[in-house]
């Protein structure tokens, strides 16, 4: 009962054989898949950046343009005081 017959060793050894090629097939198939992980990371990060690109140009237009009405707001503040002060003026003399 002891003895191993040289068929009994293949069996074994196919068997063995079986079960390494299947864990080199899940292996190889998680591996596509980290990859294609991967991919769609890059993809997403790439999607990100143009996202912020895209909108560091709206933050620099926006900013702009709300400094252009903050120096109108001023011209016409200005211009308010000096009416004011013309009308005041006139209404002194």
């Amino acid at each position: 009962m002891g003895e191993i017959s040289s068929s009994d060793s293949y069996e074994v050894a196919s068997e063995r054989l079986d079960r390494a090629l299947a864990r080199l097939e899940k292996g190889v198939v998680r591996l596509g898949e980290q990859g294609r992980s991967l991919a769609a990371v890059e993809k997403e990060r790439q999607q990100l950046r143009a996202d912020r690109n895209r909108l560091s140009a709206d933050l620099e237009r926006v900013q702009q343009k709300a400094a252009r009405l903050d120096e109108g707001a001023a011209q016409v503040s200005r211009r308010l005081v000096d009416a004011m002060e013309t009308v005041k003026s006139v209404l002194a003399k």
